[in-house]
């Protein structure tokens, strides 16, 4: 899991830039973008954990379409009100959601290959899958966090 672990690491760097915003690369600010990564990671991890259904696998172009291209498309989906943030952004609150973040981390090493997610788009996800999507998931809005950034530097 070290690319997670990574990813987690330059992540908490932006922490300083949380009120930078650039509503032509997204209407979301870095606070935005940085909450919803953490509660996506530990909301896909308990998820993993305690699934609702039985496992079933289904064809979904969209889940050949991210793992075959290794990323995924912006503007094409919206975040689930789940992993969307409330309220404004708590440097306290993140710090904890950090800690947690890193615990989902490496409970995924420990977890039996066969557990799933189901992801509203995807599908139900087996425990690789999972994890590639989390690392192609922090990806894509670590980079939209570059890209609003960068044009405010």
């Amino acid at each position: 899991m070290p690319k997670l672990e990574q990813l987690l690491k330059n992540l908490e760097c932006k922490i300083s830039e949380h009120e930078t915003i650039n509503t032509a690369i997204s209407t979301a600010n870095v606070g935005w973008q940085i909450e919803h990564i953490l509660l996506t990671i530990n909301g896909v991890v308990d998820a993993l954990r305690n699934p609702r259904t039985a496992y079933k696998w289904s064809f979904r172009l969209p889940r050949i379409l991210v793992f075959g291209m290794n990323k995924i498309p912006r503007g094409k989906a919206k975040a689930p009100k789940k992993v969307q943030p409330k309220g404004s952004f708590d440097v306290m609150n993140i710090k904890k959601q950090f800690e947690t973040a890193r615990k989902s981390i490496q409970l995924l090493q420990t977890l039996d290959k066969n557990l799933y997610f189901e992801h509203p788009f995807l599908g139900h996800l087996k425990l690789k899958q999972t994890k590639k999507f989390l690392e192609i998931h922090t990806k894509h809005h670590l980079k939209i966090i570059d890209d609003i950034t960068q044009i405010n530097d």
